[in-house]
């Protein structure tokens, strides 16, 4: 069988000085599977563009601002996680400068500065918290890793790196 994941993107915004990340708590609507969590920027990509293209869009219409310099920090499939067990296939970006001022808060929930030493004490997905790390290290090459869930919890998380 065929993989066919569901292609998305996940941005993580720094501020001008880099000790902080622009992060969505997850808070605005009860129906979220995200519900209280703290999470990047991203979403879907659409048909018709590539995935540098979605990131921009997606940070645009998430926070307000654009994105002027980012670069690829890895790529993660997640078998499994989607709420109906939907596989999805994520390219991870960091975006070290932008235009623009974001925005208080989307339809997703709230927009924060998070201190990068504060994230570790936040709530969000178990799996996070493993391939974070790799995000915001000086390593240059980006990573490459497989995050399997089932029943909305992580089974297990490897990655290489070229």
């Amino acid at each position: 069988m065929p993989y066919t994941p569901i292609v998305a993107t996940l941005g993580y915004v720094l501020s001008p000085d880099g000790r902080e990340v622009l992060l969505v708590h997850r808070n605005a609507r009860a129906d979220d599977a995200h519900l209280g969590k703290y999470n990047g920027l991203g979403g879907k990509i659409e048909p018709d563009e590539d995935v540098l293209a979605g990131m921009r869009r997606e940070i645009h219409e998430e926070a307000g601002i654009d994105c002027e310099q980012l670069s690829l920090r890895g790529t993660i499939s997640w078998p499994g996680f989607g709420k109906h067990g939907e596989d999805w296939l994520g390219f991870i970006f960091v975006v070290t400068q932008f235009s623009g001022s974001p925005f208080a808060s989307n339809p997703e929930g709230t927009l924060d500065w998070v201190p990068l030493d504060q994230i570790e004490a936040l709530p969000m997905w178990e799996g996070d918290r493993q391939f974070l790390p790799l995000v915001f290290d000086a390593d240059p090459r980006p990573f490459h890793g497989v995050m399997p869930y089932r029943d909305g919890r992580m089974v297990s998380w490897r990655y290489s790196r070229m």
